[in-house]
């Protein structure tokens, strides 16, 4: 059981925009993967509410009440529709979305959120409630792309490395999504290597040293997180790894063109917040077109 007392959900967010659509989408897809709950929320925003019509009685109020449980019926019936297997659950709560979405997820489970629905990735990250509130997120966030039709599926995810404790988290995760999925798993370690100012003045072959050291620090980098992650449910999956000489954005979205899911840490001040603070996680979430999950920083591994 989560913190919330409810057995591990996925929790997505619906506002009626296709990009909530396609989140949920795929929140269903994954909840019948993974034989868990779904939860299906939707936040009213009731402060907003109140300020705009000076008071929380009025008609209007109770029509976006009525709205807000119509919505969730209807998410609720394409889940029984398109995987009756899957037990759903609904809450509509006076928060704005961020705010129900992080209260509503407890550690073990997943948020699950569209690009631009719920006020896009800026709403969960940038916004003034939300910013408060998602330092706090416990568990991994799924940011799915406003596509109008979901693609096949390609049996491949790819997760970025680079040796962090963030990144361990990301491998852990990606693991367990290709097991529960039966894909592959590819690990992207990218590396720069660090030049003078004066790059010129740097010699063919104390280059090409330079480059056989970060090389070398790459494959170690990979080896040695799959070396402590994999155990035995996981080693029998095929995973390959790509190193490579790029920026790490650049890397990741290109390795990740032909995959179901792309997965990344983030080294924030914890929860989604991180997302703000961490370059690479912002990057790839404002260039990827596949879904991308995200690691807050955890305190304690599960």
């Amino acid at each position: 059981m989560n913190a919330q007392g409810h057995p591990p959900a996925i929790v997505v967010g619906v506002d009626g925009t296709p990009a909530s659509h396609a989140a949920l989408i795929w929140a269903t897809e994954e909840a019948a993967r993974r034989g868990a709950r779904l939860r299906i929320v939707h936040g009213l925003g009731m402060p907003v509410v109140i300020g705009a019509y000076g008071g929380a009685g009025g008609f209007a109020v109770e029509d976006l009440r009525q709205a807000g449980h119509d919505l969730l019926a209807a998410g609720a019936a394409y889940v029984h529709r398109a995987r009756p297997e899957v037990d759903v659950e609904t809450s509509l709560a006076p928060e704005d979305a961020p705010a129900v979405l992080l209260k509503e997820a407890g550690p073990e489970d997943v948020i699950v959120m569209g690009t631009r629905g719920l006020g896009g990735i800026r709403a969960i990250m940038l916004g003034s409630v939300s910013v408060r509130t998602s330092s706090h997120a416990p568990c991994p966030v799924v940011v799915v792309p406003n596509l109008e039709k979901p693609p096949p599926r390609r049996g491949r995810v790819v997760v970025g490395v680079d040796g962090s404790d963030s990144s361990r988290r990301a491998l852990r995760f990606a693991l367990h999504e290709a097991l529960v999925s039966g894909s592959e798993v590819v690990v992207v370690n990218s590396w720069q290597v660090p030049l003078p100012a004066d790059a010129e003045s740097l010699a063919a072959d104390a280059r090409a040293l330079h480059e056989e050291t970060f090389d070398r620090q790459s494959e170690e980098v990979v080896a040695g997180l799959l070396a402590e992650v994999v155990d035995d449910r996981t080693e029998h999956l095929e995973i390959s790894a790509v190193r490579t000489q790029a920026n790490p954005v650049d890397a990741l979205v290109e390795a990740s063109q032909d995959a179901d899911l792309l997965v990344v840490g983030s080294r924030g001040q914890g929860g989604v917040r991180g997302l703000v603070m961490g370059s690479v996680s912002q990057g790839v979430l404002q260039h990827s077109e596949v879904p991308v999950a995200v690691l807050p920083p955890y305190s304690e591994d599960e």
